[in-house]
């Protein structure tokens, strides 16, 4: 579930005497088989809280940063030994659901971020390894399928993906994580395979066409919109021919 993504999740556990932290625990939701998504507002007590229950955390940095909900401490909720992983939230506020895009912006906003603090600048905060592992082995551990997937290994599912790095756009490269966390996005993922099933082959979906579904998402988003009275609202503002 969200949690502690804004102001305002603070202020309602504070009217009930709690941090947001004490106030799940007092409700019984925290512990391993639980993900909170967010956790932006958090104090040293909450992240502790956190690591002693096993509680997992999904940090969403490109939808913390579109609705300046803020930055969620994960350098913190690391050393601490949270669990974090990583999440897109919804497309409305994320806009590509590009999970390679989201690692990036993980491992650069803790960086900068780190230059009004005590300790002052660290760009050594949330290494492009720690982002590769927050993406994979981690969201496979707050799932419960850590015997399953999140790591190529005997006994676990084929599931990964292949990404081409010869284009342009990232070269030269010299560490192929580095390269994958600040380089590739999710258009250069060539091969997508799923429990040993491919699902993209050559850059496009296997056994869907990418087209039609393309022609319904147009359809069908206008319409809501429609529905809903906001067609003036989420046009541009600057008139497109």
């Amino acid at each position: 579930m969200h949690c502690a993504e804004v102001h305002s999740d603070v202020k309602f556990f504070a009217s009930r005497g709690h941090s947001p932290m004490s106030y799940c625990q007092s409700v019984g939701l925290l512990g391993p088989n639980t993900v909170l998504a967010h956790m932006v507002h958090l104090s040293s007590s909450d992240i502790s809280t956190l690591a002693e229950t096993g509680t997992h955390v999904a940090h969403c940095p490109s939808s913390n940063s579109k609705l300046a909900s803020g930055i969620a401490p994960v350098p913190q909720m690391l050393a601490a030994g949270v669990n974090v992983t990583i999440g897109t939230d919804g497309a409305p506020c994320n806009n590509s659901n590009d999970l390679l895009q989201e690692m990036k912006l993980a491992a650069i906003i803790h960086k900068a971020a780190s230059v009004a603090t005590s300790s002052g600048p660290d760009p050594t905060l949330v290494t492009a390894e720690q982002v590769l592992e927050l993406a994979t082995i981690h969201g496979a551990k707050a799932l419960g399928l850590f015997s399953k997937i999140g790591s190529l290994e005997i006994g676990k599912r084929a599931d990964f993906v292949a990404i081409d790095a010869r284009g342009v756009g990232m070269q030269p490269w010299y560490s192929a994580v580095s390269a994958v966390v600040y380089c590739a996005t999710g258009r250069d993922v060539e091969v997508v395979v799923i429990d040993g099933r491919v699902l993209v082959e050559g850059r496009r979906l296997v056994g869907m066409d990418e087209e039609v579904i393309c022609r319904e998402a147009e359809r069908r988003g206008h319409e809501v919109v429609s529905r809903a009275g906001l067609t003036e609202i989420v046009r541009g503002r600057w008139p497109v021919c």
